[in-house]
């Protein structure tokens, strides 16, 4: 079951693995839901291996992220979503 509040502020730590991404900090996101997709939209593969993000106290792993952000509560159009839109053909 998701519990996670997609609207709740959210730290995002990057990195090739924990502990760099604990040495680099956290990006400060005003919701979780920008956080998820600013991971698995923006982020090269290489910088989530050690990524955790921070949201009430909880942690969530990369594998987490994939999954919230695959999620059919996940409230933002996911990337291919927003392409599909900008590409359809206009009504005739």
């Amino acid at each position: 079951m998701n519990t996670l509040d997609y609207k709740a502020e959210a730290a995002l730590y990057l990195g090739s693995d924990w502990q760099t991404a604990l040495d680099q900090g956290a990006r400060t996101f005003s919701s979780a839901a920008k956080a998820i997709r600013f991971a698995m939209e923006e982020v090269p593969p290489v910088s989530l291996r050690g990524a955790l993000m921070v949201v009430e106290g909880r942690s969530y792993s990369p594998l987490d992220l994939r999954s919230l952000y695959r999620d059919h509560t996940y409230p933002l159009l996911r990337k291919q979503d927003r392409l599909a839109r900008i590409v359809e053909p206009a009504e005739a």
